[in-house]
């Protein structure tokens, strides 16, 4: 059975489920290692594909390699029925964990996608992004690297993943570009002054990730001691105690607003996230695959208009108190 709508990315032909899948957290950043399960997070996979989710999300980066080798082994025997979204471009430190570089050059391009591809056990990247813009290399020169993978057949569409308005404009010029992927919830909207207006103007769909504000918007954390130890959000400067207490008042609000809608924070949430354009696909991540059948009803969940006006009083724009990234990590980010 198809639960899933599904909407288009871009002008050139990509359409996936209105509600993608976002593996990230199959393999690190959330939880402990203790808790990861590689069995039951393919289940979850399987899962999606079985109700219509078919844009999976995974990046080089992300164990890193183990996310991509994950759901490679996911797709064994079910390729068809999925649309694969890997990325490139952020290059780790081995020696220290929280470093990170970017590298936009060219032969870092090739070398990357033939690595992914192996991972992946695939012969072609439906959806490739540069994760984070190389500030050294001319967009040109990396775009067209990638463009140089499309017409070689091992990719099939471009994108972008936190990319400012005027490499949006010039990346999209070398090659058309069919998705800009950026952070986007009701605590998070860095980009809709700038980015997402051009993203637009150019026929560019928009895939907001963490649209659950990294969990915090469903509730579920009445305190940094509910984090366990070793998972990213515990470095996270809006989940700090100078500024958990005020984002815990808006996380409150949600959970508030979904009991009036009858349905749960993370469905209002992303309902919210859904209701901002046809151009628009989320990617939630779970690791349970209640989550997912959760998550994945927000589709049928419609905000009126005074929803709407209630939510743009109750949680402005600039409501979230603290940065969403340390600063290594901001530093990356294309403004």
């Amino acid at each position: 059975m198809i639960a899933s709508p599904t909407r288009s990315l871009g002008k050139q032909g990509l359409r996936v489920s209105a509600l993608g899948l976002g593996c990230m957290g199959m393999s690190e950043f959330y939880g402990t290692a203790a808790s990861r399960d590689d069995a039951r997070s393919i289940a979850v996979i399987h899962h999606a594909l079985d109700i219509g989710v078919t844009l999976l999300d995974t990046a080089d980066i992300y164990g890193p390699h183990l996310n991509e080798q994950l759901v490679g082994r996911a797709l064994r025997g079910r390729r068809d029925e999925a649309i694969v979204a890997t990325k490139f471009g952020i290059v780790r430190d081995a020696a220290n964990a929280t470093s990170r570089g970017v590298n936009g050059h060219p032969d870092y391009v090739r070398a990357s996608c033939e690595a992914s591809l192996r991972r992946l056990g695939i012969d072609t990247i439906d959806l490739y992004y540069q994760h984070r813009v190389d500030k050294a290399v001319p967009i040109e020169d990396t775009v067209g690297a990638m463009a140089d993978l499309v017409h070689a057949g091992k990719v099939r569409y471009l994108g972008l993943s936190e990319a400012g308005p005027a490499t949006l404009r010039r990346a999209h010029a070398t090659h058309p570009i069919s998705a800009l992927q950026s952070e986007w919830s009701l605590w998070t909207r860095d980009w809709e002054d700038d980015a997402f207006p051009v993203a637009r103007e150019l026929g560019i769909g928009i895939v907001p990730y963490s649209p659950l504000g990294r969990g915090f918007l469903t509730g579920r954390f009445a305190s940094l001691d509910d984090i366990p130890q070793g998972d990213y959000r515990r470095s996270s400067p809006r989940f700090q105690a100078e500024h958990f207490a005020a984002n815990r008042l808006l996380a409150d609000t949600v959970v508030a607003m979904a009991a009036s809608k009858g349905c749960t924070p993370a469905q209002f949430a992303l309902a919210w996230v859904l209701s901002r354009g046809e151009d628009v696909v989320p990617i939630p991540g779970t690791t349970r695959m209640e989550r997912l059948d959760e998550n994945v009803q927000a589709v049928n969940i419609g905000l009126s208009a005074a929803d709407l006006a209630q939510l743009a009083q109750l949680l402005p724009r600039d409501a979230a108190s603290g940065e969403r990234y340390p600063g290594g990590m901001r530093s990356l980010v294309d403004k």
